[in-house]
């Protein structure tokens, strides 16, 4: 179901539901962590009309990443942010191949039809032709008998 079409009371991984203070407990992180995060575009939630952030499933889980990036691997915010940005380009890349995909399959289910098309208006009273090959002979031709050579 397309996003046009979807019941804007039904929640998504991208639902935006959870305040500040929910996220932190959820991720495991300091509110002030998260505002942090917000600041340097690591996890951008969305924003209610009073400027209050509001958290999706997904962000948590982005803030778990994040945070397991920094304390596990010892990446820095700067890495940290860069492989995000990698990890988006890489995941709307496969997202546009997947419809160029799909346009190429098209194309060609149109072709077949299209050329089966022109097949079957072919005329069938038609003879295929098909080439003669030219064989090298040499004839002789002898006048008979009482015959004279020049007509007389």
């Amino acid at each position: 179901m397309d996003g046009r079409h979807r019941n804007p009371y039904e929640l998504t991984d991208e639902s935006p539901v959870y305040v500040i203070s929910v996220a932190a407990q959820l991720s495991g992180l300091h509110p002030q962590t998260l505002r942090q995060y917000d600041r340097l575009g690591l996890v951008s939630p969305d924003r209610t009309a009073g400027r209050g952030r509001r958290y999706s499933a997904r962000d948590i889980d982005l803030l778990r990443t994040v945070q397991q990036l920094s304390q596990d691997e010892g990446i820095n915010l700067a890495g940290i942010k860069r492989i995000i940005e990698l990890e988006n380009q890489v995941a709307a890349l496969q997202s546009r191949v997947a419809e160029l995909s799909a346009a190429v399959e098209g194309a060609a289910v149109a072709l077949q039809q299209r050329e089966a098309q022109v097949h079957a208006s072919y005329r069938r009273d038609l003879v295929p032709y098909q080439e003669v090959q030219q064989a090298s002979a040499l004839v002789v031709w002898r006048p008979k008998r009482g015959e004279s050579r020049r007509g007389e």
